[in-house]
């Protein structure tokens, strides 16, 4: 890892927000999640949420997706799984979702801790997802469509939180644990290192405030002696 990639993995890092998620119920098109991961990247989300399509037992292959090695997905067996971990971390959920409930996106404070719900195209959100939610929201439509595409819903909403969180502050200084940013620009800078050390459950090793491996010679002969 050279040192100038350390510092824009560094620089990305300090606009990571903790508090802001997405959770995908159900969707299960390879290019719209590869669509809504790059946007999640792009407005400084750091991890996001997914629940199984229940229509198939084909999981999406991670594979295809460009900028899931930027943002970590959290799979859930089911929306109840995934809603109680987050509740429990003390997000609101709200959930794009038609009902007499429901309010315009951009009158939702995306300031504080909160998973943007998202349904499948067809389908829409689960009637678990509908009634989890803290918040139904919709996006006013004056066309002859009622729906946009899931990708293009979930980046119209991302784009008015990430406004809403630049105007009080919230990307301006590094809100990520040091633990955490540590492990994350491993996982950058070193993927054949990351994958190798998670198939066999080791720690990573140390890396200095240039990105490089700290005594890199220590930790091989570590590993060779763990195989003897």
């Amino acid at each position: 890892m050279t040192p100038e990639r350390y510092r824009k993995f560094c620089e990305v890092l300090d606009k990571r927000q903790p508090d802001l998620t997405v959770l995908m119920d159900q969707v299960h098109k390879p290019h719209n999640i590869s669509a809504i991961i790059r946007t999640c990247d792009a407005v400084g989300i750091h991890e996001i949420h997914t629940t199984q399509p229940k229509r198939s037992n084909r999981l999406y292959r991670r594979k295809s997706m460009g900028s899931h090695r930027w943002v970590n997905l959290q799979d859930h067996r089911s929306f109840e799984e995934s809603a109680t971990a987050l509740k429990n971390r003390g997000f609101k959920l709200f959930t794009a979702h038609f009902s007499p409930d429901s309010i315009p996106y951009y009158d939702i404070d995306f300031t504080q801790p909160c998973a943007i719900v998202l349904g499948a195209e067809k389908d829409g959100v689960s009637p678990e997802a509908a009634a989890l939610a803290d918040q139904h929201m919709i996006i006013p439509m004056v066309g002859h469509v009622s729906s946009f595409n899931v990708s293009v819903a979930a980046a119209i909403i991302l784009v008015e939180a990430q406004r809403q969180r630049m105007e009080k502050g919230l990307y301006n200084t590094r809100r990520l644990d040091d633990d955490t940013c540590r492990k994350t620009l491993f996982r950058w800078g070193y993927p054949e290192l990351t994958r190798y050390c998670d198939e066999r459950g080791l720690n990573y090793p140390e890396i200095d405030d240039k990105g490089q491996l700290i005594e890199p010679s220590l930790w091989y002969s570590q590993i060779r002696h763990s195989h003897t």
